[in-house]
């Protein structure tokens, strides 16, 4: 086994560790204070992290119903578990709970619902979210990325350059964002050297994964000079 692999395996299970450590506190917090829907919730979020999801959903169930008469609570509890779902990649049961979200957690809910779109592979109807969740929180970094990525989907690359531009205002230092505006540049014809070198620098994993989506782009961008080309010629 190489240094880094144990180093990460060590880190793993120090993070299982503290993550068990959570829910016993929880369980205790809840039986001495059952009122209390946060640490419902809390522990949902925990056992999200151990990938427990069956028994995350089958607590939020159960104080759906204990909360019922409370609508704050229950909608935070929708909430909760329509983060569930999307961790366990159940899309169309995780897009009814955000459905279902009020005035105080719908920007939040909106979001989720485009991000369970465009992970169902729904570009379309992703952006369509994207842009209503844009609606009450129009400099959210993380809304502003998804409406970019699905316009980037779906090729429509001006918009899509449009809004990384805001991403990169707000948080120049996010590296998958480097890397897409790169992407957008190189079909736009535009410089994107330095987009790609930030991106490597920041955020070296998406960097490597994306080296397949960068291939694509440069076929692509070959296929179109070829047609031009011969329309020329």
């Amino acid at each position: 086994m190489k240094m880094t692999e144990q180093h990460t395996n060590q880190g793993r299970d120090q993070d299982k560790q503290r993550s068990e450590q959570m829910v016993h506190q929880l369980v205790q917090r809840i039986d001495s204070h059952p009122g209390d829907v946060e640490a419902y919730y809390e522990l949902a979020t925990v056992l999200v992290d151990l990938n427990s999801f069956a028994q995350a959903e089958e607590l939020l169930m159960k104080a759906l119903g204990l909360f019922a008469a409370q609508p704050a609570a229950v909608e935070k509890l929708h909430y909760g578990l329509g983060n569930v779902y999307y961790a366990a990649q159940d899309y169309t049961k995780a897009i009814a709970q955000f459905d279902q979200l009020g005035a105080q957690l719908k920007g939040a809910g909106y979001l989720m619902m485009a991000q369970s779109y465009m992970a169902s592979g729904d570009h379309k109807r992703a952006l369509v979210f994207g842009l209503t969740a844009l609606g009450s929180q129009t400099k959210d970094v993380a809304t502003l990325q998804v409406v970019a990525e699905n316009l980037l989907a779906l090729g429509n690359m001006a918009q899509a350059a449009q809004y990384y531009d805001q991403v990169l205002q707000l948080d120049a230092h996010n590296g998958r964002a480097n890397f897409d505006r790169g992407l957008v540049a190189m079909v736009q014809g535009e410089d994107y050297a330095a987009y790609f070198k930030t991106a490597k620098a920041l955020d070296p994993d998406y960097f490597e994964k994306g080296q397949k989506k960068l291939a694509d782009i440069e076929r692509f961008i070959q296929t179109q000079k070829g047609q031009k080309d011969q329309t020329q010629s």
